[in-house]
């Protein structure tokens, strides 16, 4: 594993994953919100981040976190890995409500310029939004990796999953278990 994509629901906890991922394999974190979004929750003009991103998926190494549904095609020929956590919706709507109230009044490490973490009727929209994220792209997604065979799929599907996945890193690595498509149980 040397260019690691993680997808999944907002609030599934790929920020949290790849961050410890990062830590665990010394492989650069790119956050996909950190190349898209500017001061104030302003988006970066689409060529300025298409080229950002560009610049990323040429390197030689990284894990990439974040959705952005319109740059799966982009990233998918660069990655090796896809890491999807596919969790139920309800999981992620409480995981998006934590992380909001966790970090209101405060910008995120992981966003581009200073993003301010709030809660109103903008963030209670895209709160709902993770209800309805798996109807709407769960199949895009599937869809669009299976497109790149030589692409390794690891599913996960809860917390226990991702722990265990991150406590067996290393291992798993070194004994070549991580190829082809994975589901841990």
């Amino acid at each position: 594993m040397h260019r690691i994509l993680i997808i999944g629901g907002n609030g599934s906890g790929k920020t949290t994953m790849s961050s410890i991922l990062a830590e665990r394999t010394g492989l650069p974190l790119v956050h996909l919100d950190a190349l898209y979004w500017t001061a104030n929750w302003v988006p970066r003009e689409r060529e300025d981040f298409i080229r950002l991103l560009q610049a990323e998926l040429e390197k030689p190494e990284w894990i990439m976190d974040g959705n952005m549904r319109r740059t799966l095609p982009m990233r998918l020929p660069y990655c090796d890995t896809v890491i999807y956590l596919d969790f139920p919706g309800i999981v992620c709507f409480f995981g998006t409500i934590r992380r909001i109230f966790q970090n209101y009044g405060k910008s995120r490490a992981d966003m581009g310029g200073s993003c301010i973490e709030r809660f109103d009727r903008r963030s209670w929209k895209f709160i709902r939004s993770t209800l309805s994220f798996n109807k709407k792209n769960r199949k895009y997604f599937y869809t669009e990796i299976g497109r790149f065979p030589d692409v390794t799929l690891i599913v996960l599907k809860n917390r226990k999953q991702v722990r265990r996945f991150l406590e067996n890193i290393g291992q798993s690595e070194e004994s070549g278990e991580n190829k082809g498509r994975i589901t841990p149980d």
